[in-house]
């Protein structure tokens, strides 16, 4: 059992890349982390320890050994996103194990980026799988411990502000992902509808790109233009020092939310000493507030017009 001062944070998506950076800090800021993905391995069995970040070799496994090795609290729990039964069992294990659920962070996620044309049903299907319907999933079986827990918590997930050039050369992966942040942004109004003002759900997504396996190929010249992960940990551990109603419902992406909190130097998270990475998000967002946004009209409820014909 986690000890009673100790936030308990369920990291989805952490066996390597940002989702291992995340639960590493995580566990060195005090919370017991619940490291959760599909990959697990013999951590004791791998040589050299720790192994690259970025490499199959990095599983839950070898996060849990990294976190308890360094003096932090964790727990290896496997996890298929695709999968509701294996979803609800990740959490069922971490309340069994931590006793709460305090903080929620949603990183697990497949990539596709092309044409229409060239995106398969079965490669669609499973973004959309491991995508939206693996976070919605996860809500859905952390919810009624969020509300053991008064309503406490955060949920942050790796999602994009809404913006039309995000949709270009990758509909699919953008149907997704998009989905996701529309998922952040309407959980965010029932808590403010509800009047759950301990909660709150926010979306983070890196505004230059971030060391990955995905990168791991790049070229010298390309690694200029790569940040280290650890961006966006620190961006993610001070949304969680932020008041719920500055953070509720927003799209963020990781640096300008870290600017907002008054850091200056990002030379600090540059792969290449003295570089510069190249910026790929727009620099403002469209306002997605209409004039009529808490005009709700006649509201209606499914579940009581359910109840109503039975």
């Amino acid at each position: 059992m986690a000890t009673p001062e100790k936030q308990v944070a369920l990291v989805v998506g952490a066996s390597r890349g940002i989702g291992r950076q995340v639960a590493i800090d995580l566990a060195k800021h005090g919370h017991a982390v619940v490291v959760a993905a599909k990959s697990t391995s013999d951590a004791s069995k791998v040589h050299p320890f720790p192994p690259d970040p970025n490499s199959q070799q990095s599983t839950i496994s070898t996060v849990e050994r990294e976190i308890r090795e360094a003096g932090g609290e964790a727990t290896a729990v496997a996890v298929d996103t695709r999968d509701y039964a294996s979803v609800q069992r990740m959490v069922d294990q971490t309340i069994a194990i931590y006793g709460r659920l305090d903080v929620l962070i949603y990183n697990s996620g497949a990539i596709w980026w092309a044409s229409v044309e060239k995106t398969p049903m079965k490669r669609f299907q499973l973004m959309q799988r491991v995508n939206v319907e693996g976070l919605y999933g996860t809500i859905q079986a952390a919810l009624p411990h969020f509300k053991a827990n008064g309503w406490r918590g955060r949920v942050i997930v790796v999602s994009p502000p809404i913006y039309s050039r995000f949709f270009r050369g990758k509909t699919a992966y953008a149907m997704g992902k998009v989905g996701m942040s529309i998922l952040t942004k309407g959980l965010a109004m029932d808590w403010e509808r509800e009047g759950k003002k301990d909660m709150a759900i926010t979306g983070i997504w890196p505004a230059t790109a971030i060391q990955s396996a995905a990168t791991e190929n790049l070229d010298s010249e390309s690694a200029n233009d790569l940040r280290k992960p650890t961006i966006y940990s620190d961006a993610i551990l001070a949304m969680l020092r932020a008041p719920t109603s500055e953070v509720n419902g927003c799209l963020e992406l990781d640096e300008d939310f870290l600017r907002k909190t008054g850091v200056t130097d990002f030379d600090q998270y540059s792969v290449i000493p003295g570089s510069r990475p190249r910026r790929i998000m727009p620099q403002e967002f469209p306002d997605l507030r209409v004039k009529e946004q808490d005009d709700e009209g006649k509201r209606m409820d499914s579940t009581k017009l359910r109840t109503s014909k039975m």
